[in-house]
């Protein structure tokens, strides 16, 4: 398999008044058309790692890799005027609660025909229609009402599709998504789910999905990589997540619900320093 994305040894530095804090330090991977989950706790890098693929990381926040190549051309190297063409019609990504990312006082309609014709100079006839084809195509059912609607009018699970479809208009080649169902009900989670599989498989697309609900990523990815205090410190397929040896996976793992084996007590995650100073594990 062709590698789509390729990072090696990335830090994400901020200073403090303490001194300097790595909130990502040493992570490696590479990633196919195929989706790959990012987990771990709340501060363990994950949405970092998202934003700093896209250099997204503003002063006094510093980024080093010795590459993140996009189809074999390393983003480091480019300008910030060269990286705008790369955002969103590269790579897009859908933050955390995307739809307070939408600009509340436009409708989506307006946001969306912007976003068509900043990436392909068309004319806004030809930005209403793709809206409309990206609409329909993340499961929305009366597109024409919810273009002339304004954000604060959806619901949680349409303002998520909104945004899918948003960063799924210039036809990207890889598709960042930052805990995309965490603010949703179980019943719609599954359909946002299934329509980020479907845009995958028939797009072709690479999927880096960043969550914290392990028995999700188990379900929905291909691979995980696990982060701890900013490191990868396991990676394995999705499939054989409840397999996994780490100390750190196997807490978070004993820590959730099961139906099939339940307990009277979960087991509270004990956490070792010697963790986050162990080596990051690399590519596989």
């Amino acid at each position: 398999m062709t590698d789509l994305l390729d990072v090696k040894d990335l830090w994400v530095r901020f200073p403090t008044r303490k001194g300097q804090f790595d909130a990502v330090r040493g992570v490696s991977f590479r990633l196919g058309r195929e989706r790959l989950g990012i987990v771990g706790e709340s501060g363990s890098g994950k949405s970092m790692t998202g934003r700093a693929i896209l250099r997204l990381i503003r002063a006094p926040g510093q980024v080093e890799a010795a590459h993140i190549k996009l189809d074999g051309e390393d983003l480091l190297q480019k300008s910030e005027v060269e990286m705008r063409a790369v955002r969103g019609q590269r790579i897009s990504m859908v933050m955390q609660d995307p739809k307070f990312s939408l600009n509340p006082v436009m409708t989506v309609g307006d946001q969306l025909i912007e976003a068509y014709r900043l990436h392909a100079k068309g004319t806004r006839a030809e930005a209403r229609a793709k809206a409309i084809e990206m609409l329909e195509a993340v499961s929305i059912r009366d597109a024409e009402r919810v273009m002339r609607a304004y954000p604060h009018e959806m619901s949680g699970g349409m303002g998520q599709r909104i945004m899918i479809a948003m960063m799924l208009i210039p036809d990207p080649e890889l598709l960042i998504a930052d805990e995309p169902t965490s603010a949703l009900d179980v019943s719609v989670q599954a359909q946002v789910l299934q329509i980020l599989d479907r845009l995958v498989q028939d797009r072709g697309m690479g999927l880096i999905f960043i969550s914290h609900d392990l028995n999700l990523v188990a379900q929905f990815c291909d691979r995980v990589l696990i982060m701890y205090a900013g490191r990868v410190v396991e990676t394995c397929d999705a499939a054989r997540l409840h397999e996994a040896t780490h100390p750190y996976t196997r807490g978070l793992l004993n820590s959730l619900p099961r139906f099939d084996a339940p307990q009277g007590r979960l087991e509270v995650l004990k956490r070792d320093p010697a963790w986050a100073e162990a080596p990051s594990v690399g590519p596989e």
